[in-house]
């Protein structure tokens, strides 16, 4: 029989058992015939031809050495075959593939911020999520146009955890806003620095002067430790921390107080003011600067800090790190960590950095660290 067959597949596939009929029509050749040849029974070949057994390898090199093609020729038609009966699946996986590339699903779902509608598939509670129509859609709406200080475009990840954040402050009730009463406030937060345990008072001085306060797990590769926005067109601020890299009170305490100073600057009010301590590249920003700079002032006062570092370096002891943090009424890891920094020895005096998370979640609205709000579409 002349070579007449090809590895190519047809456009639209068929059972191989259809390409084997017609094969064995031209030469005249029977079923029970052609099972004699190939050293098959009767009701192996009838089952193929029909489409109810599929072709193997051994059958495909029986076929092709009777039929002069080759066996790839069968196992490609057997192939396209198969495939054709599972299209729809194979959508269906393309699209969750699809959707758990472009957003972290995963870690949504962990947090619980996918509530399931009834009957609602896990696309449709992402695609809420987002505010968008398919998976394949841009990001429309405030959210879209927030970009990073240096007009870079933010992660899919971080927006995840501005919107939740977003939609927790927007359902948190205060008072108008006041600047005057937020420059006061400093007072009555510097002297909750003595002690980790006088964090829980912070959300409640913040509410009072109109600052939205939220803690935040972040999410994995989030890279966020703080953001500071504006709600209410311009006229309502939020604060939001992460946690990220442990709650440290030097920590804790350097970080909400560049914030606060990110509002009393009015800034974060076009875009939000997204914070990463770890960003070499943020210091570039003068906002930035004067952020850390009042914050490292709020934790020691500069001029006491040098006056402590002059008079005591190269050796530092225990005693005069407990004597200074009593003279400028802060807990000692908060003058720890000042150290620390200063001398860029992040091994000095690390036992006295107390942790705060666990107070400060009692009081603060929280999302994560085992706490999860359960707000109306939300």
């Amino acid at each position: 029989m002349p070579r007449t067959m090809t590895d190519r597949i047809p456009a639209e596939a068929f059972p191989p058992g259809e390409f084997l009929k017609d094969a064995l029509d031209d030469l005249g050749w029977s079923q029970t015939e052609f099972a004699e040849i190939i050293g098959r029974k009767a009701n192996v070949v009838n089952e193929i031809v029909t489409g109810k057994r599929s072709i193997t390898p051994d059958t495909a090199r029986e076929i092709a050495a009777a039929l002069d093609t080759t066996p790839q020729y069968w196992l490609n038609l057997e192939s396209a075959y198969q495939l054709s009966k599972t299209s729809p699946a194979d959508e269906r996986i393309a699209r969750e593939a699809e959707m758990r590339k472009r957003f972290p699903v995963r870690d949504l779902a962990k947090r619980g911020w996918l509530p399931h509608r009834a009957g609602e598939s896990m696309e449709a509670s992402v695609c809420r999520f987002f505010g968008i129509a398919s998976i394949g859609d841009p990001i429309t709406g405030s959210f879209a146009a927030w970009r990073k200080r240096n007009n870079e475009e933010i992660s899919t990840i971080q927006l995840a955890w501005l919107i939740r954040v977003k939609r927790l402050a927007e359902a948190m009730v205060v008072p108008k806003f006041s600047e005057t009463l937020l420059r006061d406030a400093l007072v009555q937060l510097e002297a909750l620095m003595v002690d980790p345990e006088e964090v829980r008072h912070i959300p409640r001085i913040l509410h009072d002067c109109g600052v939205r306060f939220l803690v935040v797990e972040p999410l994995p590769g989030s890279r966020i430790d703080g953001v500071c926005f504006w709600l209410d067109k311009n006229r309502s601020p939020v604060i939001a921390l992460s946690l990220k890299g442990g709650d440290q009170i030097d920590r804790f305490w350097f970080n909400l107080r560049h914030e606060i100073e990110h509002i009393l600057r009015l800034e974060g009010r076009d875009n939000p003011v997204i914070d990463n301590f770890e960003d070499d590249d943020r210091l570039a920003d003068e906002s930035e600067r004067a952020a850390d700079a009042a914050a490292a002032d709020f934790c020691v006062p500069k001029l006491k800090m040098e006056s402590f570092i002059r008079r005591h370096d190269p050796i530092y002891s225990k005693p005069g790190l407990i004597g200074f943090s009593k003279l400028v009424k802060r807990h000692p890891g908060i003058v720890a960590g000042q150290i620390q920094k200063h001398l860029n020895r992040w091994d000095l005096f690390k036992q006295y950095q107390a942790k705060v998370r666990h107070v400060l979640i009692r009081t603060a609205m929280t999302d994560g660290y085992g706490v999860t709000p359960h707000l109306k579409e939300i």
